[in-house]
């Protein structure tokens, strides 16, 4: 979560920022466009990207949920950051792990870009067309959770690796669709391969989908300067609240979850599910947080009571379930 407590200075003298990255396509993206973004709001400052690559992109055939979950991706990066190899770290927050490494923090979240689910298919065939059989392909359980459960004619086949990876897959035929996120596609110009955004209601997005992160260092008074700059204050405000369910629920991908917040008219809107991989069962909850101005919302209590109606409704008892069957 955001560290608050940060004393910003902007008159510290920085050179050089060295940013952490994968090195898959769409990991290049988020990482030269806070680059970008660097440059625009620090003209002095030189930037430099460093490459590292992640136990996430080399072993890419079993689950995610069963390789070892979303620290798969970080782990190498936050070396890094501990080793002083690089200055920051740019992570999709849908991929930051529930709690953070002692010493580390996000110091920023970048303005949201569209959260929603793409289904890319064969002959653009939306879901509700697709004969029943069909092979849809993703390795997010909240992902196979919901199609079991809206679709259960469909099935669903897990499958790995980055954004063209998947896509090729798809086309040399071994899936008749595939389920991505709208926002790394549109990032990497595929929008054209979108055959079907799906709702947000129906698909609830996965917590911090859509939005760009910054992990650095707690003790980095200079960086985190920077970073409080690039700082999406309504952005964060809903990331934190879904990062506040998943932590309370002890949610990972080894969980079919989801929390998505949204503003609307200074209210915190929250949608959360929590189900089976197999969709025979999913708890939900959609409730609105009314404010006078978007700046009194306490993200971390409206997570919390979020995950308090979960709970109620009979969340543990289908957490548990998916624990005993892991």
């Amino acid at each position: 979560m955001i560290n608050r407590h940060c004393q910003i200075n902007l008159n510290i003298i920085v050179t050089v920022i060295k940013i952490g990255t994968r090195k898959s396509r769409l990991a290049l993206w988020q990482a030269e466009h806070v680059a970008r973004l660097l440059k625009l709001n620090f003209p002095d400052v030189d930037v430099e990207l460093v490459k590292i690559t992640t136990s996430g992109d080399k072993f890419i055939d079993a689950p995610l949920s069963q390789a070892g979950g979303k620290g798969l991706f970080l782990k190498e990066l936050e070396q890094a950051l501990y080793d002083k190899r690089i200055d920051l770290a740019v992570h999709s927050m849908k991929d930051v792990t529930v709690s953070l490494p002692d010493g580390l923090h996000i110091g920023a979240i970048l303005q949201r870009h569209d959260v929603r689910d793409a289904l890319v298919s064969k002959n653009d065939m939306p879901l509700d067309k697709m004969k029943p059989g069909s092979v849809i392909g993703t390795c997010s359980l909240r992902r196979q959770c919901l199609v079991n459960h809206y679709y259960p004619h469909l099935k669903v086949e897990n499958i790995r690796g980055n954004v063209d990876t998947r896509l090729s897959k798809l086309d040399a035929g071994e899936y008749d669709a595939i389920i991505l996120a709208v926002a790394g596609l549109e990032r990497l110009e595929l929008g054209q391969r979108i055959s079907q955004r799906l709702t947000e209601q129906e698909f609830i997005p996965a917590v911090g989908q859509g939005a760009v992160g910054i992990e650095c260092r707690t003790d980095d008074e200079r960086v985190s300067a920077l970073n409080a700059k690039l700082n999406d204050q309504p952005t964060s405000i809903c990331v934190t609240a879904e990062r506040v369910v998943n932590e309370k629920l002890d949610g990972g991908c080894h969980m079919p979850i989801a929390v998505y917040a949204k503003l609307a008219n200074n209210n915190l809107q929250m949608f959360a599910f929590v189900g089976l991989p197999d969709g025979s069962e999913i708890v939900s909850v959609t409730h609105k947080f009314n404010h006078q101005s978007f700046t009194d919302i306490n993200p971390v209590l409206a997570g919390e009571q979020m995950a308090d109606k979960l709970i109620a409704r009979g969340a543990m008892k289908v957490i548990e379930q998916v624990n005993d069957r892991s």
